[in-house]
């Protein structure tokens, strides 16, 4: 009895704050699961890119006004590169594939990035690969087919391409986070504020020249502006770069089928699009694969905790 009571606090704490961090990353994909409603509901058809500036560039200046730092060194390049990446690119990715297929195609389309990941953290990250986290994120991308797709979803070319395009950019953006890390002394919220603005950085003269402010702005899609920018924008991508440092990639990158989940639920709760009983069954299967890729068997009861500074540059880990 002794020997278990003096465990407990080795062991108890580790666990919970594990969970913890898988629970706070997983706010953001639940996030950007609403992007598919809020892009057609609220927001001005046809301007992808401009939807996607307001989202990136204004709260990533203020984040970089308010933590007041800028990159260094090696990160004068590494963030741009990251923004153009989780940001610049992804973003009007995502909307175009939003705009020209319904939204069951884009979320499937975008269930495939944790395999991309996968591969990414085998090639880019040399780690030996998990079968177990492959075999549920193929789970996961069956079960989101299942919930999302019907006989009269549409599969029109531009779409596709925008949906495996920004599944394919984003993945890659994620590993490289992970390679990177983030430079001592610098938060989550500074490494969110720089991506954020050097992608809106990137998107702004694309936006200007190629679409324009919309015509007319109602109350209707300032606030869907607003809610992209904020919930959908900075806050979620603190909560996501600050769980990448310190999670294992692939199974944060399987968090993200909580996206199409939450756009399937919200569909079935607010838009009058009920689940039929094969969709609750893939829902089920979807969830059951997120949940089950944060384990990893057989690997987690014989290694040591990870240090505190996982997830941190190599430069950090020699700050004092």
């Amino acid at each position: 009895m002794g020997i278990e009571t003096a465990l407990r606090p080795a062991v108890r704490p580790h666990r919970a704050t594990t969970i913890g961090m898988i629970a706070a990353t997983s706010i953001a994909p639940i996030a950007w699961g609403t992007t598919y409603a809020v892009t057609t509901q609220f927001l001005p058809a046809g301007h992808p890119l401009f939807a996607s500036l307001l989202r990136s560039l204004p709260l990533g200046l203020l984040a970089i006004a308010f933590t007041r730092h800028v990159p260094r060194g090696s990160w004068r390049w590494k963030a741009p590169i990251l923004g153009v990446l989780n940001i610049g690119a992804f973003f009007p990715l995502l909307f175009v594939a939003a705009e020209h297929l319904p939204g069951g195609v884009a979320a499937t389309l975008g269930a495939t990035q944790p395999l991309i990941v996968a591969g990414l953290s085998v090639l880019v990250l040399r780690e030996s690969p998990s079968l177990w986290r492959i075999a549920w994120g193929v789970v996961g991308a069956v079960g989101v087919a299942l919930v999302v797709l019907g006989p009269a979803a549409r599969f029109d070319p531009l779409g596709i391409a925008a949906g495996l395009g920004g599944a394919v950019v984003m993945a890659l953006g994620v590993t490289l986070a992970k390679l990177w890390g983030r430079p001592a002394g610098v938060g989550a919220a500074t490494l969110a504020g720089w991506q954020l603005a050097s992608g809106g950085l990137v998107l702004l003269p694309l936006a200007l020249a190629v679409e324009g402010v919309p015509p007319r702005l109602d109350l209707a899609a300032a606030g869907g502006y607003a809610w992209l920018a904020t919930v959908g924008g900075l806050f979620a991508y603190v909560l996501w770069f600050r769980g990448i440092g310190r999670l294992p990639i692939t199974a944060t990158a399987l968090l993200g089928l909580l996206s199409p989940l939450v756009a399937a639920l919200i569909g079935a709760l607010l838009l009058g699009e009920p689940l039929a009983p094969i969709q609750s069954a893939g829902f089920g299967v979807a969830l059951l694969a997120l949940l089950a890729g944060q384990l990893s068997p057989g690997q987690r009861s014989r290694s040591a905790p990870p240090s505190p500074v996982e997830g941190l540059s190599e430069e950090s880990r020699r700050a004092p």
